[in-house]
């Protein structure tokens, strides 16, 4: 039986230019001449020098003195606007609402702003013994799972930490920061309120941190065992759940 041909794209400078953006994104900053560039894509150096121009004009490309391309400033500018906070908000609520369903607690999404933790969405779980929250709440994010999450897939070091973390608190901080990078959660222990405990994971997007999610319940029902248990049900509901791009630890 024959197989159906592949049909070519409707409009072939367009997607030429698609084309361009993704090889140049493949390559990294460092970028690729233009001999390089025609050579991975198969078309001719004056075909992709026009298709260059264009999107240099736009600056979806720049070119260094040494004749390299690379992805320019409005390339990086459509996904930082993509993830922007309201925007992620709406991206990842059908992960929350899945994993809130999944282990029956409160789960939270939120990012770093400054030295703050802001609470972009939240999902609550149908029990009776509930924990409150409010959408827009700041809270300093040295003393949230949250807050730990994000800064410790940052990067961040002691130097770093300290514009975070009192002097009495950092110590401690680091100490949970650490364990967060060796086991890909971060948590809290009735820190921020009491009586309340929180797990929390980073959401990442090659690598660095774009928000972080996390479950939060009374004490009674998040022993060490049960932080495990969330920590793997997290693991397994969200995933698949996240928008392209965007990911767990390993």
């Amino acid at each position: 039986m024959t197989q159906p041909q592949e049909q070519g794209s409707p409009i072939e400078s367009v997607d030429r230019a698609l084309q361009v953006l993704t090889t140049l994104a493949e390559a990294g900053p460092r970028g690729l001449v233009l001999a390089d560039l025609a050579a991975r894509l198969g078309v001719h150096k004056t075909t992709v020098h026009r298709t260059l121009a264009a999107l240099r004009h736009r600056d979806f490309v720049t070119q260094d003195p040494g004749g390299a391309y690379a992805l320019g400033g409005a390339s990086v500018a459509l996904g930082e606007t993509y993830l922007a906070g309201d925007n992620l908000a709406v991206l990842l609520h059908p992960a929350l609402v899945a994993l809130s369903k999944d282990v029956a607690e409160l789960v939270h999404l939120g990012v770093l702003v400054g030295t703050e933790v802001v609470y972009l969405d939240k999902v609550e779980p149908d029990r009776p013994v509930r924990v409150w929250s409010q959408v827009g709440r700041t809270i300093p994010a040295a003393r949230t799972a949250l807050g730990r999450a994000l800064l410790a897939f940052r990067g961040t070091d002691r130097v770093a930490l300290a514009g975070y973390a009192g002097p009495g608190d950092a110590a401690r901080v680091w100490d949970a920061l650490e364990s967060a990078r060796a086991t890909g959660r971060a948590v809290e222990n009735q820190e921020n309120e009491p009586g309340i405990g929180c797990v929390a994971v980073p959401v990442l997007r090659g690598g660095v941190p774009v928000a972080a999610v996390s479950v939060t319940a009374p004490v009674e029902r998040l022993d060490d065992e049960r932080v495990v248990e969330v920590h793997e049900r997290m693991r397994a509901v969200l995933p698949p759940l996240l928008p392209a791009g965007l990911h767990l630890p390993a």
